[in-house]
């Protein structure tokens, strides 16, 4: 039996049930080395404490799934007849009285299948003890890591060489998507944040085709490629033509925190001392009343995953995890500040996977 099923065994024990079920997704992406994607046709892969595991999956993706090399029984599935018996077909493989599935993940649909299925069929959450495997990433995920990064930071550089003042938003966040597919991308980490002026206070704005840039403006740029299978999250703040003295002394403030989180980062402490550090610098510079959020969060196949760096998060950092350290002021009518660095947790300290300049820049 092949050993990627082990640590998923294991879990079996820990969470005390029969089975794990994985369903397209980063954590089936990691298992398989290729995911598929979710559509109405439901696809599920059953593993058990013991014995092979076995499959539901739609006949129209055998071709692919026979690419896997998987082990076990594959139960597959028409849309004229329905899934209903493949999944009954599955239950008759694999018998089991309970199973852990990924409660983030799993649609309602999937899970409905599954109970009619087996009957008493117990189903419990073991999102957070499954996405907890992808916690520490291996030497080729952060291989991964740092070409989706290396691709996000030439397509920031060669699309920060043509802003101008008149440029719409919509314009520099087409010319930043161009840039990272040429660049290599393999697929765009999320949708890019391109927003200016009022606009950059908006924690998940969108780009306006309406609004064209203006001397002054800060310009906050939060985006990031993709690249097998990993993400790049990085944010920086430039400003068109010239910063005001505010601006400029909210984007220190913002970058001696961003600073204090490389510093204090390190294997064995918690996420809680972390972002007690981060805000501690921004808590005590004038501008507390404009904190926006926690220093950040893990990153990995998923663009927002464990560990999340915040008070109250007792999770202690181990060597191999990697998180955001982005910290922020913003205030909403006038202009926010985001810097964002993805930051690799060693025993001795970290090592900033994204290495653009942190210094103030002016653009256009």
């Amino acid at each position: 039996m092949s050993d990627r099923f082990a640590p998923l065994r294991t879990l079996c024990a820990e969470l005390g049930v029969d089975a794990v079920a994985l369903v397209p997704g980063p954590n089936f992406a990691r298992t398989f080395g290729a995911d598929f994607g979710t559509n109405e046709r439901p696809l599920v892969a059953v593993i058990p404490a013991e014995g092979p595991p076995a499959a539901v999956v739609p006949q129209l993706e055998l071709g692919s799934w026979a690419l896997l090399d998987f082990p076990g029984e594959v139960f597959d599935w028409r849309d004229q007849s329905g899934y209903a018996d493949a999944f009954a077909a599955l239950a008759r493989a694999v018998p089991v009285s309970s199973l852990a599935v990924e409660g983030q993940v799993m649609r309602v649909f999937v899970h409905h299948a599954l109970k009619a299925a087996y009957g008493d069929l117990r189903i419990v959450d073991g999102e957070t003890a499954i996405s907890g495997l992808r916690l520490c990433k291996t030497e080729d995920e952060i291989a991964a890591m740092e070409r989706a990064i290396a691709i996000t930071e030439t397509a920031l550089a060669e699309t920060l060489d043509v802003v101008r003042a008149g440029m719409t938003e919509k314009e520099v966040e087409s010319r930043l998507i161009a840039a990272m597919f040429a660049a290599g991308a393999e697929d765009l980490a999320f949708s890019p944040i391109v927003v200016a002026a009022d606009n950059s206070a908006r924690a998940h704005g969108h780009a306006r085709a309406d609004y064209a840039l203006r001397a002054g403006d800060p310009l906050l740029i939060d985006f990031g490629a993709r690249w097998g299978g990993l993400c790049a999250d990085i944010t920086r703040t430039f400003f068109v033509g010239h910063a005001t003295d505010e601006a400029a002394d909210v984007y220190e403030v913002v970058r001696a925190a961003n600073a204090r989180g490389h510093e204090v980062t390190r294997a064995g402490i918690t996420a809680h001392d972390v972002d007690d550090a981060v805000m501690s610098v921004l808590e005590a510079s004038p501008y507390a009343d404009r904190i926006g959020s926690k220093t950040g969060h893990g990153l990995g196949r998923d663009v927002h995953e464990a560990p999340y760096i915040m008070r109250g998060n007792s999770q202690v950092l181990q060597p191999g995890m990697v998180f955001t350290n982005e910290p922020s002021l913003k205030k909403e009518g006038l202009f926010g500040i985001r810097i964002e660095d993805d930051l690799l947790v060693t025993e001795e300290g970290c090592r900033s996977l994204t290495t653009f300049p942190r210094e103030l820049r002016v653009v256009g």
